[in-house]
């Protein structure tokens, strides 16, 4: 058995999709993963299981969309590849200053260098863009909400959907997978 996050993409926004934590544990647990946990609202899920990442997001989407009905796209990464993307932070400093307005975004594919560079060219504002660890980082100096790189437009340029969290939501998680 391994500690894995899965991180669910557009859950309890703006009142769309909702999912309820204490039924996505108890989702969790039918799929016969254990020591299922949450943290906040917006879809991160700890636990262990013995299956690969593919196998486990397949798992929890077909869970999804048959008990709640919904086409929630699902990202896993295993605890050590959650330190690496941590470690591999490129905006240390941004991180220590603003870090809610540092983004981790994972795909469930690794993001090219290209797709990076793409939407560096499109940056405003003083935003940064850069691709560490397999995983495509995003300094919004500005804040996201007035940011020009959109959710469409970076999963456009990654070729496939991405799901979004700030620095602390993802120092949270890690201190969660050490546990």
């Amino acid at each position: 058995m391994r500690v894995h996050v899965a991180l669910l993409r557009g859950i309890n926004v703006g009142g769309g999709n909702k999912i309820s934590m204490t039924e996505l544990r108890a989702l969790a647990d039918e799929l016969g993963w254990e020591r299922a946990e949450t943290y906040i609202q917006s879809g991160n899920l700890l636990f262990e299981a013995a299956n690969e990442r593919a196998e486990l997001e397949t798992a929890l989407e077909t869970g999804i969309r048959r008990r709640f009905g919904l086409d929630i796209p699902v990202i896993v990464r295993g605890a050590d590849e959650w330190a690496v993307l941590v470690a591999a932070n490129p905006f240390s400093e941004a991180a220590e200053a603003e870090p809610n307005r540092l983004m981790l975004l994972l795909s469930k594919q690794p993001t090219s260098a290209e797709a990076a560079a793409a939407l560096q060219e499109r940056a405003r504002d003083g935003e940064r863009v850069a691709v560490a660890g397999g995983a495509l980082r995003i300094h919004y100096a500005g804040g996201a909400g007035r940011s020009k790189l959109t959710p469409a437009l970076i999963d456009r340029l990654v070729g496939s959907a991405t799901t979004a969290r700030n620095w602390r939501t993802v120092l949270k998680l890690q201190e969660m997978l050490g546990r």
